[in-house]
């Protein structure tokens, strides 16, 4: 599976937001995501799957409970991919950092 076909699931991309933050057991997880998304645990788990299969997550045994992180391998697929585009974007937020600073200077 593709990493924009992985990131294009709002499930999918929350999961990654919740352990882009640290490790988190998939019982913590699926507690936030059945409260945001209203999705059964089962659906939870088939995101998981997904993530681990695509190799955006990885998962230990710590006794009974499975701990999820991140891979951030396939996210560099991503960053290869939006790399030609940092042209739109980043002479704007130089140009805005130089605006901040003079804005500082000031006083403002």
């Amino acid at each position: 599976m593709h990493a924009f076909d992985v990131l294009g699931d709002p499930v999918r991309r929350r999961l990654l937001e919740m352990l882009a933050a640290g490790e988190k057991s998939s019982g913590e997880m699926t507690e936030v995501i059945r409260a945001e998304f209203g999705i059964s645990q089962a659906a939870v788990s088939q995101h998981l799957k997904v993530l681990r299969d695509a190799g955006f997550a990885q998962v230990r045994a710590e006794g009974a409970r499975r701990i999820y992180s991140v891979d951030p391998a396939p996210l560099q697929d991503v960053d290869d991919w939006l790399a030609p585009f940092r042209a739109f974007w980043v002479p704007k937020l130089e140009a805005l950092a130089t605006e901040v600073a003079r804005g500082k200077k000031r006083g403002d």
